[in-house]
């Protein structure tokens, strides 16, 4: 009887992530995340690419994590290379939540440079989950050369994944507070304060880095007297 009523309601729930109201599309993938089968694997993967509301993306990753890794990770793995802004971001978002260190090989430079900065954020929180022991400092070098990018959700997304590796990031941050461009230069010295105090707020970081880059760019009181 249990078979044939799983039988039944497979169909449905299926049809349910295709509904045009989020409400059913939500409660399609908690159910298919309660009780999860082979058959649900694709198309749970398909909809996080196109599905629009957040909390029923968030509930597609979670129904996907209650899979098991060999039946997912596959899928997961080709959505990253995807063509879709979306479906890669999501993809990320889901292998670090499953968290199975066979998804590194697919955090490449051109994953965490992606051009999307949505997509951008989420190779960041994947990769400092994922990263092996012992590839903590070439993985800062790597993030590092995203310093400056973006406006502040960005910018505090680097600093975060940066700070969760902790003193790896000391020699690259150091590197970058001497680099040419000012906003480079203020998003290290920001994420400096952030690992020495973990309680700073990063817009008063950012801000008070800025300052200090404006005044150590600004030119000296004798030769503004010169000119």
């Amino acid at each position: 009887m249990t078979a044939t009523r799983q039988d039944t309601d497979a169909p449905r729930a299926l049809r349910g992530l295709e509904d045009s109201r989020s409400s059913v599309r939500l409660r399609a993938a908690l159910a298919v995340g309660t009780a999860p089968a082979p058959c649900f694997v694709d198309k749970l993967i398909e909809r996080c690419a196109i599905e629009p509301e957040f909390f029923v993306r968030d509930m597609l990753t979670w129904a996907l994590v209650r899979h098991p890794v060999s039946l997912t990770l596959p899928g997961l793995l080709r959505e990253v290379r995807s063509k879709r802004a979306q479906a890669r971001s999501q993809a990320l978002h889901t292998l670090s939540k499953i968290g199975d260190r066979q998804a590194w090989a697919a955090i490449t430079q051109a994953v965490l440079a992606d051009a999307d900065d949505e997509v951008a954020r989420s190779a960041w929180r994947a990769a400092i989950v994922l990263v092996p022991e012992g590839e903590e400092s070439a993985l800062a070098a790597v993030l590092a050369t995203q310093l400056g990018r973006g406006e502040r959700e960005t910018q505090l997304s680097l600093s975060q994944a940066l700070v969760a590796l902790g003193e790896v990031i000391v020699p690259v941050l150091h590197a970058a507070t001497t680099a040419s461009d000012p906003r480079k230069r203020a998003h290290a010295l920001a994420t400096q304060r952030l690992l020495r105090d973990p309680d700073a707020g990063f817009e008063s970081a950012i801000e008070e880095a800025k300052r200090v880059v404006a005044l150590a760019g600004a030119p000296k009181t004798e030769e503004r007297e010169r000119c």
